[in-house]
């Protein structure tokens, strides 16, 4: 599901005070990190990862890793914070307009 900027500017407004959940150091990401960000996901639908400066990987190349892995969505990546978007099955809280 491709989200239209209209959504992408709602759910950036929505994620301006959410802390960041996740941070990726020199070791990058892992399958165990990709599976607790699925979990983290499915629970809160909006999450930030934050990407620390030791880490030497290409952000945007992490962030679009990071969303494929999880079949999340992109919404923003600003600086070192990436910010993703997965409808819950479950536990749905946000409503797109």
């Amino acid at each position: 599901m491709a989200l239209t900027g209209k959504q992408k500017r709602y759910l950036r407004s929505q994620a301006h005070h959410v802390d960041p959940t996740f941070q990726i150091g020199k070791s990058g990401i892992n399958e165990n990190m990709i599976v607790q960000i699925k979990d983290i996901l499915e629970k809160r639908e909006l999450i930030k990862i934050h990407i620390l400066q030791n880490n030497l990987e290409d952000k945007a190349t992490l962030a679009e890793t990071i969303a494929n892995e999880t079949q999340s969505e992109l919404v923003q990546l600003i600086g070192s914070m990436i910010v993703l978007y997965k409808e819950s099955k479950e536990n749905k809280t946000i409503e797109l307009p």
